[in-house]
């Protein structure tokens, strides 16, 4: 009896000390900005796109909370303040590790296509790609996973559901204050919110955001309210799930309440693998593309001495954009949804068939896309968002989510207050059109009813000697699997910091086009060194927005969060 009545105490306590953290003179101010960039910390700590997400995380944290706990907190918060990416339209991968257990969870809720969703849905008579149908407005969206995959993440946490949620609704209900970059990105999408929206919507209540403005959603607040209440059901069934699906009906898009009712998120076995012997890397399986590409890249280089070519040398940047190349060829023939196409995994990601795309890499010279396809196999029997956190018993998690596009469709549920993804655009709506990023793609990642499309996001952790080291991850749609890529050899081979191995300068490959990208910060003596071998090169904008949480020789954690954005670290 006493053991319930404690137990009912703790529950209590919980909810009403939760009911506090967000507001004036609480842990949480949602009406002043403070954005820390890098921390060292003793105990534990979450990066994440935006400073309320990160500190309501450190704050369940702090009460008592573990990892899968902040996790939740943490995305429910960043739906609200950080609407371009964040989300509850949307769907994501989770990759986490217990130390103690020495137990891996990888955790797929990735959007799906709607039953009605067909191979050609988005080609006119003609034949031809209809992108804007697959880019933008109702028909965009895939069914969300978000809501599902947090639902699931709860059955490792510790307090209850509703606990969780419910800073995320004071945040919506109540309001916050948003930066400068927030308002000049609304700004900059007030023309497709109008265009694509069949009722009004608060993210184009006006033209002339500016920062210190306080953004209310109050419709979202009530549709986490739900949530709160109900669980999963609360998204996917009853009042939400009959808006959607209003909100389909007036827009000609093809979500039904079957496709929410009988959306599931799924557990997966994670990739994991060693790399130099020390060093075990776990990260996410398909319908993500990122984590097969990861370790196909680094068994590529393991054996090419890259500490010894100097940190972003020309060499260097050769070696890794050749092997770049070999992995985006590879992704476009052969990566899609494993429950609907027999990806042959065993040996895309064996060392022998590394070694055998790599007979064709030659020292100093340009490679040519046009000359280079997948690899012979056998039959076998940028806007989205991450999340780091590290908890006390130093459970590690790792979390992609996104919208696709940025803001997604630009499709908001008319009373629901969430802008629905565009994740249809990230099938192969025809071989040989490329998506939104470019990438390009055939039968295993075409549209089929029911079908997870592939994804470039790569929630990854590392393991040295068994022992947890970093977390790691980041939003930039196909330039996200070669950020991870890139920064996991910043701190393997080159030791760097974590807050070195974020902000250095990024530079991406993807086989088509056959350009290398990079950032301003790469010298030029070393681009015009590349473009002696015979490559094209071409400057471009900031590529992802990298978290990384370092695990230090002294016990002690260190938080990166990338500069590229307003990202920001929280920990004690």
């Amino acid at each position: 009896m006493l053991k319930i009545f404690i137990f009912c105490l703790f529950l209590f306590l919980c909810k009403n000390t939760f009911t506090q953290i967000v507001g004036v003179g609480k842990a949480v101010n949602p009406y002043q900005i403070s954005i820390t960039k890098n921390s060292i910390v003793n105990k534990a700590g979450v990066v994440s796109a935006h400073h309320l997400a990160s500190k309501i995380g450190v704050e369940v944290l702090k009460k008592g909370g573990n990892a899968y706990d902040a996790a939740i907190a943490t995305q429910l918060a960043l739906a609200v303040v950080y609407p371009g990416a964040g989300n509850i339209g949307g769907g994501g991968f989770l990759v986490a590790y217990n130390p103690k257990l020495k137990k891996q969870i990888c955790l797929d809720y990735r959007e799906m296509a709607p039953a009605a969703a067909a191979k050609d849905m988005y080609l006119d008579s003609a034949g031809n790609a209809l992108t804007d149908l697959s880019q933008s407005g109702h028909l965009a969206s895939g069914v969300p996973g978000t809501v599902a995959g947090l639902w699931a993440t709860h059955q490792y946490a510790k307090f209850p559901w509703k606990t969780l949620v419910q800073p995320a609704i004071d945040l919506a209900m109540h309001g916050f204050v948003i930066g400068e970059s927030e308002a000049k990105s609304l700004n900059a999408h007030f023309n497709s919110f109008k265009e694509n929206n069949t009722k009004p919507t608060v993210f184009a209540y006006k033209l002339n955001w500016k920062k210190g403005d306080t953004l209310i959603q109050k419709d979202l607040a009530h549709t986490l309210i739900r949530i709160r209440d109900n669980g999963k059901a609360g998204f996917y069934e009853g009042e939400t799930a009959q808006l959607i699906v209003a909100e389909m009906n007036r827009g000609n898009g093809i979500i039904t309440t079957n496709d929410l009712k009988n959306y599931i998120a799924k557990e997966r076995t994670a990739i994991t693998f060693n790399y130099k012997q020390d060093y075990t890397i776990i990260t996410m399986p398909p319908p993500s593309s990122g984590g097969v590409m990861l370790q196909m890249m680094l068994q590529m280089v393991e054996n090419k001495n890259v500490n010894q070519l100097g940190f972003q040398s020309p060499k260097y940047i050769q070696l890794l954009t050749e092997v770049e190349r070999l992995a985006y060829a590879d992704r476009a023939q052969y990566l899609g949804d494993m429950d609907f196409y027999k990806v042959p995994l065993t040996t895309l990601t064996s060392k022998q068939y590394a070694a055998q795309r790599m007979e064709t890499y030659q020292p100093n010279i340009a490679g040519v896309s046009t000359n280079v396809a997948a690899g012979n196999i056998n039959p076998e029997s940028e806007e989205t968002t991450h999340i780091s956190i590290v908890d006390e018993a130093g459970n590690m998690v790792a979390v992609t989510t996104t919208l696709n596009g940025s803001y997604g469709s630009h499709t908001v549920v008319g009373g629901a207050g969430f802008i629905l993804n565009n994740e249809m655009d990230d099938f192969s709506i025809k071989p040989g059109v490329a998506n939104m990023y470019g990438a390009l793609g055939g039968e295993a990642n075409k549209i089929e009813p029911k079908k997870r499309m592939l994804s470039s996001m790569t929630p990854t952790l590392v393991l040295k000697n068994n022992k947890p080291y970093f977390v790691c991850g980041t939003p930039g749609g196909t330039t996200i699997i070669t950020s991870v890529f890139q920064s996991v050899l910043n701190i393997i081979e080159f030791n760097h910091t974590a807050k070195d191995a974020v902000n250095h300068p990024k530079f991406h490959h993807q086989w088509f086009p056959d350009e290398i990208f990079y950032e301003k910060d790469i010298s030029k003596t070393t681009i015009e060194a590349l473009k002696k071998m015979g490559y094209t090169t071409t400057k471009r904008g900031a590529i992802g927005r990298t978290e990384i949480i370092k695990f230090l020789p002294n016990k002690k954690l260190e938080l990166a969060a990338d500069y590229r954005g307003d990202d920001c670290v929280a920990g004690y």
